[in-house]
Order: C-alpha cells, then structure tokens, then sequence
C-alpha cells in the first residue's frame, strides 16, 4: 500500500498534470485551427468588447435570460463549480504537497470550511443525480458516459471526504481518492469536463458571432 502511495502521490500525479495540461492545449489548438481553417469570415468580427460580455453574463448568476429562467438550478450550478474548483486549490492538504513539489502555496481554507464546501459538492451532486432521474427531458439526453462522468466528477470528493473523517480503511480510502482524480485530470481534456476551460473560448465565439457580427445580445 505505501508502494502504491509514493506511486501515486509521485510519478502518477506528474503523468496526471502533464497528459491534463497538454491535452487541454491539444485540444484547443485542434478546434482554434479547425475554425480558422472552416469559417473564415468570423475572425473578422473579433470584438473583446462582445466577448467579454458573453463570458460574464454567463459567469454570474442570473445574468443570462437563460439562467433567470431556471433561478434554483443556476444557483446550483454557480455554487457548486466554484466549490468543485476551489476547495482542491485551497485546500491545505494540497497546498502542503504544492510546498514540497514546487516550493509555494496558495492561502488554504479551514479544515472546517474546507469539509463543509465538500459536502455543498457532495449535496449538489446529488441534487443533478435526481434530476437527471426525475425530469424526462434531461434523462433522455443522458448516456451511459455522462453518468459516469458525473459520478467522476464527484468521486474525489466522496473519498477525500471518507479519507478525511476515516470512515473505512484510511489508506485505501486515500489512495481511492488519488486514483480517481488522477483519472479525472486524464479524462478532462478528452471529455465534455473539458468546459473547464473550453467555456471561455465558446463564449468568446458566441460572442463574435452574434454581437459583432450581428449585433445581437447572446445572454
């Protein structure tokens, strides 16, 4: 088991960041070269202006038409991908393995406030679990993959979680919860969680496409 640890904690986090990092710019040099190549014309109407307004309005909740529609489940959604993505960034268990690798942290968040907003996951994750079962029209649209993406997504903080309260085997439980999210950093960049990042860039289409080339609002 220690084997496995220093395995995991070591060369697989490496591999993990590494096939993450470029995978992502793979993947957007990719889709960047493929509309330079098929859609000529809308680079001519780059506007930072329009592109940033795309972005914000879909940032913040309740900005878009489409998110005032759905008050609760924008709520949600806001919430729970700032806590997805902030508690492993500023949690001190994390900041102390950022210390010893590259030599700086981040300010880290209490262990208490770090627990709470991992179970505002955990809790959020349910909530799309439900309505995925519950309301036909998402649960049509709805693959074998997703499911287990979104199961994914929350794993790490399942386990992280069970590690932290050492609810079962403390050890298997940490190596569970470093297995899954080096397998998540894996998947990302080749998924539909590849958003994390692709978000900006669609937005910034959008709004190229529909505010400086039309001349219509997209939020």
């Amino acid at each position: 088991m220690d084997k496995l640890y220093e395995f995991l904690s070591g060369p697989g986090l490496w591999i993990a960041f590494i096939v993450f990092g470029l995978g992502l710019i793979i993947r957007l040099t990719v889709l960047l070269s493929i509309s330079r190549e098929k859609d000529k014309p809308f680079w001519d109407h780059r506007d930072a202006g329009w592109a940033l307004r795309s972005v914000f309005h879909w940032l913040v909740p309740w900005a878009s038409a489409s998110l005032r529609n759905q008050p609760f489940f924008a709520a949600v959604i806001f919430i729970f991908h700032v806590c997805w993505i902030g508690v492993p960034l500023f949690l001190q268990a994390h900041n102390m393995l950022f210390e010893e690798a590259f030599g700086w942290s981040l300010p880290v968040l209490s262990e208490g406030l770090a627990e709470i907003l991992t179970l505002v996951v955990i809790g959020c994750g349910v909530f799309f679990i439900v309505r995925r079962l519950a309301r036909a029209e998402v649960r049509i649209l709805t693959s074998a993959w997703d499911w287990f993406l979104l199961l994914l997504a929350l794993s790490p903080f399942v386990t992280g979680w069970l590690a932290f309260r050492q609810y079962g085997p403390y050890d298997l439980m940490l190596n569970l919860h470093i297995l899954l999210s080096e397998i998540l950093l894996v998947i990302i960049p080749f998924s539909k969680l590849a958003h994390v990042l692709l978000f900006f860039f669609s937005r910034t289409a959008i709004g190229f496409e529909f505010g400086a080339r039309r001349g219509a609002r997209v939020w």
